[in-house]
């Protein structure tokens, strides 16, 4: 796969994108240890406007991640914590009868936010996994007769524990493709989990009315932000201006158009798979400081892409195959 990257043919990045992207690196990492790679896909998702689902284990930084973000660019942050008895309501807002003056008022919900974190999604009812989906995908709530537009920028990052399922409600493939990205969090590094430790032990304590609290990783969070909307929507708007060649392109096509041909796979990848792809590379060159997408990108996003989106059939599955390995084997075709 070759792609042109002539100065001459790829405009240059905005003055104070590349600063702006390095300051939010560095306020997550003053917090959180390690997890590059997560925070490259948040703010992959940020820049394109797309969602992010985060697949991983309790204590892995799910939460503490999207707080520091939400603090780092002066955003907007809500979270719900997703259970069985949660309804639509609760997330998007109600009709509220006024006692006072017997009229129905609006109550917005938590959704009504910049940054919001759909914790354990896949615990509450499918009814509810709907609600919210549909609102991710329209931008848009409809409260009683009135229809509300959300705010903007506006992001879900949503996590799922894959160990637990008793007492779950598993997202369809269809509202699984809804998520422009789907991350898998592994445990850290032993150095890093010593960082981590160090740094928990020199937390201390806070002094509170006449006794005292433990302070937690929460506590290191109230700074200024380190930019703010307009920064953001500079960014934003510099990945639209980020090459990409008609080469890449049809390497996309054919790489998705595999997942839906392989022997292996009942289900491929949507044409929204494609797009997503090239979405995310283009925010992934402008994080990484270049106004062109490269082969890498492809290949560090198309497992958070694709993966999410493909479904082995049962030959596969009775065979021990799985949806990583099959997808490998479908990049390898190029270099992958």
């Amino acid at each position: 796969m070759s792609i042109t990257s002539s100065s001459q043919e790829t405009p240059a990045l905005p003055a104070g994108v590349a600063a702006f992207v390095e300051r939010i690196r560095e306020r997550v990492a003053s917090v959180v240890v390690g997890q590059d790679v997560v925070v490259e896909r948040m703010l992959v998702a940020l820049f394109t406007g797309g969602h992010l689902l985060l697949q991983g284990v309790p204590g892995l930084a799910k939460t503490l991640l999207v707080s520091v973000l939400s603090k780092s660019i002066d955003l907007e942050f809500a979270r719900i914590q997703f259970t069985i008895d949660l309804l639509p309501s609760d997330i998007l807002g109600a009709e509220i009868l006024d006692q006072r003056n017997h009229e129905f008022r609006i109550h917005k919900g938590p959704i009504f936010t910049n940054l919001l974190l759909a914790d354990e999604i896949n615990r509450a009812a499918p009814k509810v996994q709907s609600a919210l989906l549909e609102a991710m995908q329209e931008r848009k709530v409809t409260i009683g007769d009135t229809t509300f537009t959300l705010p903007a920028p506006f992001l879900v990052i949503a996590t799922q524990n894959p160990v637990e399922q008793s007492g779950t409600f598993e997202l369809p493939e269809a509202q699984l493709d809804r998520f422009m990205l789907c991350h898998r969090l592994d445990y850290p590094a032993p150095d890093e989990e010593l960082e981590v430790l160090r740094r928990n032990m020199q937390l201390g304590i806070a002094r509170q009315d006449r006794g005292a609290v433990v302070k937690t990783e929460f506590d290191v969070l109230n700074k200024e932000p380190v930019g703010g909307c307009e920064e953001l929507v500079a960014a934003m708007d510099a990945v639209h201006h980020v090459h990409v060649s008609d080469t890449f392109l049809e390497h996309v096509i054919e790489i998705v158009n595999r997942t839906r041909s392989h022997p292996d796979l009942e289900l491929g990848g949507s044409p929204r798979a494609g797009i997503a792809l090239v979405k995310a590379s283009r925010a992934r060159a402008l994080i990484h400081g270049r106004s062109y997408v490269v082969p890498d990108d492809l290949f560090a996003l198309a497992e958070d892409v694709i993966l999410h989106r493909i479904r082995l059939n049962y030959e596969a599955l009775a065979d021990g195959k799985t949806g990583r390995t099959v997808l490998r084997e479908i990049l390898s075709h190029y270099g992958g």
